[in-house]
């Protein structure tokens, strides 16, 4: 019981960190691109022990933060 819990806790985190994701690239919001990056950082932290080119999928929170960089970056500018 406890491993269908672990896979469930870990695809809704990922399907609503690619929620908020898509939902912050859609309206520009810093704020949803960050969360959804926070989303994403913990069930990819399971990748970081993984082999051979699995581990570059640990990698993919980075992208909704430096968006939020510069849709923040942007928004001062106009």
């Amino acid at each position: 019981m406890d491993f269908y819990l672990a896979g469930f806790i870990f695809w809704t985190l990922v399907i609503i960190g690619s929620i908020l994701f898509l939902f912050g690239l859609w309206k520009k919001s810093q704020k949803a691109l960050i969360i959804s990056g926070f989303t994403f950082l913990f069930p990819m932290l399971y990748f970081i022990g993984a082999e051979n080119w699995y581990r570059l999928l640990a990698l993919t929170p980075i992208v909704p933060f430096v968006l939020a960089y510069f849709t923040k970056k942007n928004i001062k500018n106009v």
